[in-house]
């Protein structure tokens, strides 16, 4: 660092001490920030199993040194959270509105955004660690949706319902005369007297581990604003929508966040990992175990040094005054059945604990850690928690599109000065008429659901409407299109009459 930027840095640390900046060790250590910390050492904990990061293991080899090896894992947490996502939410989802053009803007956004592939994936981290959430914004007048992990996401107030004031975390960093700096942008989205206040803080350090002290947003984001305050009279949502997953948080009894597949299940995904690195080392050395007379393994320091393989703790010291007639070779088969089994209940113990149907996953010598690619029925348990997690998901969709439209209606916002959309009087943010048809073709035979509704249709006990809108995923204003199709062609009474006739020689006179 040159004498420039330490005269820079020091002025910067001077604006602190008198109170026009601020410095902060931690994201929680931001008075407007209102959560237990250990939330965060939490997430922070999910994500590491998420990414398969374990610590090393230590064994003693033949010569009585101290050495490590990598710890041989199954990645149990990204498999499950990949396969509960897939089934929950996926491509083939439909997302409509009652109002056409409500329906034809809004889909367009989700469009643009690739939103169904980007929503799979980032529900599969959320599923992990207990929530996610998404935020659009204005990117050369385009409305962007902006994804964010749980460990971005600090809220600031909230209730057993929702979360309406949060402070969004992003971090990134830079090489500044050979010494990397990183940086933290907190942007802070509060209701203050009936006004929705955006205020953006930037931070700068040299640690990774501190978040630093506050810099101008101009050193690293000319284009952002420090503060932007929208009318609030006309809003009804928060600029952000978060999804939690189900269920009650038993580790943070007040925390409005979710938790996530590993925080109940540390214990077995710990256990199903040690079973398996066990079963891999013992394949690894053919466990082959060799006990030798103690002399066998003493030598000098210069000459005559055994030579033995490190990587293995095959040769153990036996105590005995034999020269050499001592060697037993104790060497058992490899426990592969065993192995196995201990396998399979550990997977059947997290099964039940995340809420997957039984034989979910399974392990066999042969193939490995499977999934089954068939879910047994729509009373299985895997069946009640995704019902249980598509409740959140259709909420969290309603959510991002309620703040896509306010966005959208900021005139300031776009270059041209207009709202990309207005909302006329016939529509109401409070209820945009969503409809979201998700697909049930892992539980449903959707052909023997068609017939049966067909028949239920034709028997009077079922609707038209309700069967298009539960076969084709059709909107209620695209239902009503459809049943005026429907009626235009179909003929009337008396035009059938009148072709029968004609067709057969009824009629009077005949």
């Amino acid at each position: 660092m040159n004498l420039l930027d330490s005269i820079k840095r020091l002025w910067q640390k001077g604006q602190v001490a008198v109170g026009e900046r601020k410095e902060l060790n931690k994201i929680t250590d931001d008075s407007r920030i209102n959560i237990d910390e250990h939330e965060y050492e939490r997430i922070h904990r999910d994500f590491r199993y998420y990414r398969n990061l374990y610590p090393v293991k230590h064994y003693i080899d033949a010569s009585g040194v101290r050495r490590k090896r990598k710890y041989n894992t199954l990645n149990l947490t990204k498999r499950a959270s990949q396969r509960i996502a897939s089934i929950v939410f996926n491509e083939q989802c439909k997302i409509s509105f009652d109002n056409k053009n409500l329906n034809e803007y809004l889909n367009q956004v989700l469009t643009d955004n690739d939103f169904k592939n980007q929503f799979e994936m980032n529900l599969e981290k959320g599923i992990v660690a207990g929530g996610f959430a998404m935020r659009p914004y204005v990117d050369n007048d385009k409305i962007k949706i902006a994804w964010i992990r749980a460990d971005q996401f600090y809220p600031l107030r909230s209730n057993t319902n929702s979360i309406s004031e949060a402070a969004i975390v992003s971090r990134t960093s830079k090489v500044e005369n050979n010494q990397t700096a990183y940086y933290t942008l907190l942007e802070f989205h509060q209701w203050v007297n009936g006004n929705y206040v955006i205020t953006n803080e930037l931070y700068r350090s040299t640690q990774p581990e501190i978040i630093g002290m506050q810099v101008s947003l101009k050193e690293l984001y000319p284009d952002i604003e420090p503060q932007v305050v929208l009318n609030g009279s006309g809003m009804v949502h928060p600029l952000f929508s978060y999804f939690r997953m189900p269920g009650a948080n038993n580790i943070s009894l007040e925390s409005p966040l979710g938790i996530g597949i590993v925080d109940n299940s540390k214990s077995t995904l710990d256990n199903l990992n040690l079973t398996h690195d066990s079963f891999m080392w013992e394949i690894r050395n053919g466990k082959r175990t060799v006990a030798v007379p103690e002399s066998m393994l003493r030598f000098d320091n210069r000459t005559h040094k055994p030579m033995f393989d490190t990587d293995t703790d095959v040769y153990l010291k036996m105590l005995s005054e034999d020269n050499g007639s001592g060697i037993q070779d104790l060497t058992h088969d490899i426990r592969v059945q065993q192995f196995t089994d201990s396998m399979n209940a550990w997977l059947r113990e997290f099964e039940s604990n995340i809420g997957m149907a039984q034989g979910t996953f399974s392990y066999n010598a042969n193939n490995g850690l499977q999934t089954a690619t068939e879910v047994v029925s729509e009373n299985s348990m895997t069946y009640q928690t995704r019902s249980s997690i598509l409740t959140n998901v259709t909420s969290c969709i309603e959510q991002l599109c309620q703040a896509i439209l306010e966005v959208a209606s900021v005139p300031e916002f776009f270059s041209d000065g207009k709202a990309q959309f207005t909302m006329t009087d016939e529509m109401n943010l409070n209820d945009i008429g969503i409809h979201v048809q998700y697909d049930d073709g892992v539980f449903v035979d959707k052909d023997k659901q068609m017939e049966e509704d067909l028949k239920n249709v034709v028997a009077g006990v079922l609707s038209k409407r309700t069967f298009l809108q539960r076969n084709y995923g059709l909107s209620d204003s695209d239902v009503k299109k459809e049943l005026k199709l429907i009626q235009e062609e179909t003929p009337s009474q008396d035009t059938v009459s009148g072709r029968e006739n004609a067709l057969f020689g009824g009629g009077d006179g005949d």
